[in-house]
């Protein structure tokens, strides 16, 4: 695979010190489970290097003041360092005049800016905006949005098997009635590099605007605008190195003065009277309030590291790293890469499927190897519902990415499909064997076989204990034994591994659980000839879930429907150190697991006070 033709063949490469690129990153030498972090997680975030957090702090250190107004030089000297951070951002971006530059919280309230003004302004009933099935949630809700409150169309560009563009199918669908295309120039979740130039020239020989969305480009890759030729761009700080909450728009000046303001407030007014105000010009009119000013600052440093390090070297190194792990990982038996363009960069997506191990699964299972990756559909629902699965393993890459951390993750991989290639082969020795077990302890009770939808056959677990305290105390004996986090995992997957099989009978005859990191299904009922106790079971498709659930059925199946709803959960378990699960940012289907339970306690509840 190749990266991008353009990139690199015209550049001189100067000598690339890896090592003193990565002594630059305090994070990078802290160690996670005993272990050096591996943090190839550079898609959701980039680390920060030492200049940049060194400049953070000088700023709140010693010229921390708000801007603009100030007649006090403390104040002139912030002002001054945030303005000089638009001009570095512009010079960076090719950008032929700062004013355009405009800083937001990041590419999503970029993004959003545009599309809230260009729906206001620009679309009606008729219009139609293109997207791609590629982009982030973030390049498609906004213009959701847009089209709902305009009465717009949207529509969607189609990619083939490998995770390219229809390029045909652009051309077709662009017609008089598109406005806007807004397109991603690398995918966060396939790594393909989208020819940004290409799909510039093509929209606007339609006579429609273009967005070009460069979260995941603008680390790896040097940008041109100008060159572009776009009408808009954005990216993030914080996946350049930079701080959060921060980031850039850059729109031909021209186009942002014909966009009404995004927000209104301070600093970005010309006149107010309670009867009308009139606006400030560019780029005050977008950036209504106190600015993220350190955030500014920060980015502007880290442009200024990577321009230090300079993208030949870069563009060099990450080739060579890129190159190696896409090779590598490619021989790990039963793993499949999803996002096989023949232009793409720094994203290796993949899927273990022989046997089959979960994303999240295999993301706990790195992350005991001081490993960190991300798993789940990464903000992109449509591309992995187009190429048919759940989610992926994503291992992204940036400079300080080494062969040998490329190495360490491929033997890892190796290991945990070996693991699983042997529980899977003493799962269906011990099925011959005692065809009628009961899926171990921790599941709950004898269970009382009955059927679902469709004639399948399930077994609900009958009470485990003689209340649900009482089985609590059970549990957190057991957790007290287990002692650390990777301990408690393991207990987890060990005891899910042990759950029944439903989760193709579940899948078929109950709705999803919502959780984006696995697929969760529950099912339950009152038990036959009691009006009070209610019974159920569940299944996913990620072994550290299936071990949830298998704590779930056992602390509430079999119990009193008053009883499960008076039970502090949450308490529970933090008290077991296992809270981390049911964060509403964790979304790996807990949460809603309990909240279904919950709702079928309340249910049975509110039957037995109808017959009571």
């Amino acid at each position: 695979m190749k990266r991008h033709d353009e990139i690199g063949g015209g550049m001189k490469v100067e000598p690339f010190d890896i090592e003193r690129v990565r002594g630059e990153f305090p994070i990078l030498s802290t160690r996670w489970h005993g272990r050096k972090l591996v943090y190839l997680d550079n898609g959701a975030t980039t680390q920060k290097p030492a200049p940049v957090i060194a400049r953070i702090k000088r700023y709140y250190e010693c010229e921390n003041a708000n801007i603009h107004r100030g007649v006090y030089e403390l104040s002139q000297t912030a002002t001054e360092a945030y303005e000089s951070a638009r001009k570095t951002v512009a010079r960076f971006i090719g950008a032929p005049d700062a004013r355009g530059v405009i800083f937001t919280r990041g590419a999503t309230e970029a993004i959003n800016l545009v599309a809230a003004g260009y729906g206001r302004a620009m679309l009606s009933a008729g219009d139609e905006v293109l997207i791609s099935t590629m982009e982030h949630h973030s390049n498609i809700v906004p213009w959701q949005m847009a089209c709902a409150a305009s009465g717009a169309t949207l529509r969607a560009i189609p990619i083939n098997d490998a995770g390219e563009l229809d390029i045909e199918a652009y051309r077709r669908l662009l017609n008089s009635k598109t406005k806007l295309v807004a397109v991603t120039h690398l995918s966060n979740a396939l790594g393909t590099i989208n020819d940004a130039r290409m799909l510039t020239e093509l929209a606007h020989a339609a006579g429609a605007r273009i967005l070009i969305d460069g979260a995941q480009w603008v680390a790896h890759f040097p940008t041109d605008v100008a060159e572009i030729g776009c009408d808009y761009y954005v990216f993030s700080g914080h996946k350049l190195f930079g701080p959060t909450g921060i980031g850039a728009l850059w729109g031909r000046t021209e186009l942002l003065e014909a966009l009404p303001p995004y927000q209104g407030g301070g600093d970005m007014i010309e006149t107010v009277t309670l009867e009308k105000t009139t606006y400030a010009g560019l780029p005050s009119k977008f950036e209504a309030g106190t600015p993220n000013i350190a955030g500014a600052v920060g980015l502007a440093a880290a442009i200024a590291w990577v321009e230090s390090v300079g993208f030949a070297g870069i563009v060099a190194h990450e080739e060579k790293v890129f190159a190696h792990a896409t090779r590598e990982l490619s021989k790990v038996p039963g793993l499949r890469m999803i996002g096989t363009a023949t232009n793409k960069a720094s994203v290796l997506s993949f899927v273990l499927e022989s046997p089959a191990v979960s994303a999240l699964d295999a993301g706990t299972r790195l992350d005991e190897r001081g490993i960190a990756v991300r798993t789940g559909h990464h903000c992109c629902q449509p591309v992995m519902d187009r190429l048919g699965i759940g989610g992926t393993i994503r291992a992204s890459l940036s400079v300080y990415n080494t062969i040998d951390e490329v190495d360490q993750l491929t033997e890892a991989l190796r290991e945990i499909v070996a693991a699983a290639s042997a529980k899977e082969a003493a799962k269906v020795a011990a099925k011959r064997a005692s065809e009628g077990a009961d899926g171990g302890s921790t599941a709950g009770g004898s269970a009382d076989v009955s059927t679902v939808g469709g004639g399948g056959v399930i077994a609900y677990p009958a009470a485990a204990g003689a209340s649900v305290e009482a089985v609590a105390d059970e549990l957190a004996e057991i957790f007290d034994l287990l002692g650390d986090r990777t301990a408690r995992n393991e207990y987890l997957l060990d005891v899910g591994a042990k759950l029944p099989d439903l989760f193709g009978l579940l899948k078929k005859v109950t709705p999803r659980i919502p959780g984006c990191m696995s697929e969760v299904y529950v099912v339950g009922r009152r038990r036959p000839g009691s009006a009070e106790v209610l019974e159920f079971v569940g299944d996913a498709n990620a072994e550290i879930v299936r071990g949830l659930i298998a704590l779930m059925q056992k602390l509430f199946s079999g119990q009193k429907a008053e009883a499960i709803l008076a039970f502090d959960i949450e308490g529970f378990l933090r008290r077991i150190e296992l809270d981390q699960f049911i964060t509403a940012q964790r979304r790996n289907g807990l949460a809603g697991m309990i909240g279904r339970i919950r709702e079928l306690s309340v249910a049975s509840c509110q039957l037995s006070g109808g017959e009571g």
